[in-house]
């Protein structure tokens, strides 16, 4: 695969390749690699030029080599709860990342159907639409289609919510604090448009969202739909055993 009479080095090519593959998801986080002899013949480079390539991802953190065993994928994935309730904003802040966004669309639109039941609202009531890419480190990571009654936050779109928190604005600015949610969690196929604005070459697999987000009374002050990057984050929770079945309470399960 190197090429005779590239100005790069043929390490580097064999760097470049590796690395498309990664972030192409052909080989995922903890993917084991060919052997050197392999990769010696795919590359139709020698050993040296392998070892080289290798130890620079590894060096990079991407790569991990464990004598005798082989070469793997590091996991780079983040750890997102699904236990607790936090904005994009304040989760990723916790873990050291920093969050901007870009505002894709701000404006109030009418209830439909579908928003007049999620939100609770009369039909044609004034809703607040933001739909942003939300942004880790300079990287497009999610896409978020927020919907929030106007009449509990009257004025809202005058903050620029490419700069700004919208859980922090609703609870320092209007008093309505996010308490609990109830929310979907399913792995799709991006679409076009979300393969676009999130930087993936198709195929390539998102985690989709839909959240009911209620205050402390049980009002619900938001709905939510979005995509979050399958190869950036993976989700954990804790578990407890059940001393019975008729501990849980199947009624909180979403209808079909």
């Amino acid at each position: 695969m190197a090429r005779e009479g590239s100005a790069k080095p043929l390490y580097q090519i064999v760097v470049e390749d590796l690395l498309s593959k990664i972030n192409s998801g052909q080989l995922g986080a903890n993917a084991r690699l060919p052997s050197e002899n392999e990769l010696c013949r795919i590359y139709s480079v020698g050993r040296n030029t392998v070892r080289r390539a290798i130890s620079e991802l590894v060096n990079d953190g991407i790569l991990r080599t464990v004598p005798g065993v082989g070469t793997f994928v590091v996991d780079t994935r983040l750890d997102k709860t699904a236990e607790y309730l936090f904005g994009f904003s304040q989760e990723m802040g916790l873990l050291g990342k920093v969050v901007s966004s870009r505002l894709l669309e701000a404006a109030l639109i009418p209830a439909d159907t579908f928003l007049s039941r999620r939100l609770q609202i009369q039909l044609g009531a004034e809703v607040v639409f933001l739909n942003r890419v939300r942004l880790m480190d300079g990287e497009p990571t999610a896409i978020e289609r927020s919907y929030i009654p106007h009449a509990l936050c009257p004025g809202i779109l005058d903050y620029d919510f490419s700069k700004n928190s919208l859980y922090e604005i609703l609870s320092t600015v209007y008093d309505k604090r996010p308490d609990h949610a109830e929310q979907v969690i399913e792995a799709s196929l991006a679409t076009q448009e979300v393969s676009e604005l999130l930087g993936l070459t198709p195929p390539a697999v998102v985690f989709v969202f839909r959240r009911e987000t209620r205050m402390a009374n049980g009002q619900v002050i938001e709905y939510v739909d979005s995509e979050l990057r399958a190869d950036r984050f993976r989700f954990f929770t804790s578990l407890r055993l059940l001393s019975s079945p008729d501990e849980f309470d199947f009624r909180r399960l979403p209808s079909k």
